[in-house]
């Protein structure tokens, strides 16, 4: 599943590939997930020019220049695919370029949604925290704090994979309660969340500095299954609940009440 760093830099991607070029066609393939009728889409944003794309939260979003948007969830399987000669398979949308260029949001599964000017959320985004915010939120809770990063209602964009190392790079335990965490550990916290996301977002961006698709693993320290230690020697452990895979390590300082 793309998370945030990925979908921060397919969308630079898309903008330096599509910028200012007027759509001149959006094939809807399954309808039931637009959230309006494909003819009003169409009369939406079919002839307009693309004026730039954003990542909000785990959404990228389309912003056309007549002031329509058009924001791609790609779920947990979604993909976004060049068009080209060959056929392209599990098609969601696909959008059309005057020039020849377009691209297609894809999944097998059916479920990544297109979304004509999506509501603005009042939840920040993980890029965006301010300390204030942050300690106000952690006060608040007593779950588990990998759980609270990853509660798109509580903070947008971080996902599994991030969570885990944004936890070890702050040195603390996925497992320690929110409201338990100290004011110097939740500083750190956010300092890490700033970190870990932008770093990777840069590393990500010079790997695949052209591509729409694909995943970047090289540069996670804890969340991969063919390591054994973290980078200081530690011995990488796994909590599996469910189909979702903790990796964490001794090094995590647990925080209970």
């Amino acid at each position: 599943m793309p998370e945030l760093p990925d979908l921060e830099v397919f969308a630079k991607n898309l903008q330096k590939r599509f910028k200012n070029k007027t759509l001149e066609n959006v094939d809807v393939t399954v309808a039931k997930k637009l959230n309006v009728s494909v003819k009003v889409l169409k009369d939406a944003i079919e002839g307009h020019q693309l004026d730039g794309v954003s990542r909000e939260g785990k959404t990228l979003q389309l912003q056309f220049k007549n002031g329509m948007v058009l924001g791609l969830h790609l779920m947990l399987h979604g993909e976004l695919k060049p068009l080209a000669e060959e056929e392209v398979k599990f098609q969601i949308i696909s959008f059309h370029f005057k020039g020849g260029d377009g691209f297609a949001l894809t999944d097998f599964q059916k479920a990544a949604t297109p979304t004509l000017n999506p509501d603005a959320s009042d939840v920040p985004d993980a890029m965006a925290l301010s300390l204030s915010y942050f300690k106000d939120l952690l006060a608040k809770k007593k779950v588990q704090i990998k759980t609270l990063l990853m509660d798109q209602h509580s903070i947008r964009g971080i996902g599994n994979t991030y969570a885990d190392e944004i936890l070890w790079e702050a040195r603390i335990s996925p497992f320690s309660i929110a409201k338990a965490i100290p004011d110097t550990g939740v500083k750190e916290l956010l300092r890490a969340i700033n970190h870990v996301l932008y770093k990777e977002s840069v590393d990500i961006a010079k790997k695949l500095p052209e591509a729409l698709t694909g995943e970047v693993k090289d540069f996670l320290r804890i969340h991969r299954p063919d390591l054994k230690k973290s980078p200081n020697g530690a011995e990488i452990q796994i909590e599996k609940k469910g189909a979702r895979k903790t990796y964490y390590t001794d090094e995590q300082v647990l925080y209970t009440l």
